[in-house]
């Protein structure tokens, strides 16, 4: 959790294996579990409430990836984290 949730989300998301899902609703944290298998939750803390994040905590762990047609995009992260980026050091 952070201000915006956007710094931690993007420092996160340059990690092999790291699908950080920033979410503000706990439709988004459902979601980003059962199509995305997001296995980190970032939450915006100026701009929920306590009793929000909470209900975003609650559906993000209640969640499960469905596989599926899901599975078939998110498999194809790990291509896409081996591709160099214009300038970076590897």
């Amino acid at each position: 959790m952070c201000g915006s949730g956007n710094g931690i989300q993007i420092t996160l998301n340059k990690h092999q294996k790291i699908r950080a899902a920033l979410c503000w609703l706990p439709e988004l944290a459902s979601l980003a579990r059962q199509h995305n298998d997001a296995n980190f939750l970032v939450l915006p803390g100026r701009f929920i409430s306590t009793e929000n994040a909470k209900e975003i905590v609650d559906a993000y762990l209640g969640a499960e990836f469905e596989g599926g047609r899901h599975a078939r995009r998110v498999a194809k992260i790990p291509v896409c984290e081996s591709i160099p980026v214009e300038g970076e050091i590897r």
